[in-house]
């Protein structure tokens, strides 16, 4: 039998938390709001599935370019190559100067 590439293939690191008392997702990482041309780093929680980009993009810094949604689309650049990333505000943290 061939073995799962999946979405979250090889990411056993980076989607791991590590255990601590209290609550593990605050509601306010959901309720962050954010404008036009502000820069955020891109961290994943991993206990949220939904609106999570890719785990390649994990510690990247972009820049907020529109919305979807509830959702945010985030420019970066990918080597030489730009990309725009669809992500929820759950895996956004701003940056502060």
């Amino acid at each position: 039998m061939q073995r799962s590439r999946g979405f979250r293939s090889r990411s056993r690191q980076k989607m791991t938390k590590v255990a601590r008392e209290g609550r593990t997702n605050p509601i306010t990482n959901k309720l962050q709001r954010f404008e036009v041309d502000d820069l955020v780093h891109i961290i994943i929680n991993p206990s949220i599935q939904k609106g999570q980009p890719h785990h390649r993009f994990h510690g990247k810094t972009g820049k907020i370019i529109g919305t979807k949604g509830k959702a945010y689309l985030v420019s970066l650049k990918d080597g030489n190559k730009a990309k725009e990333l669809i992500v929820r505000p759950d895996h956004l943290k701003l940056q502060t100067e």
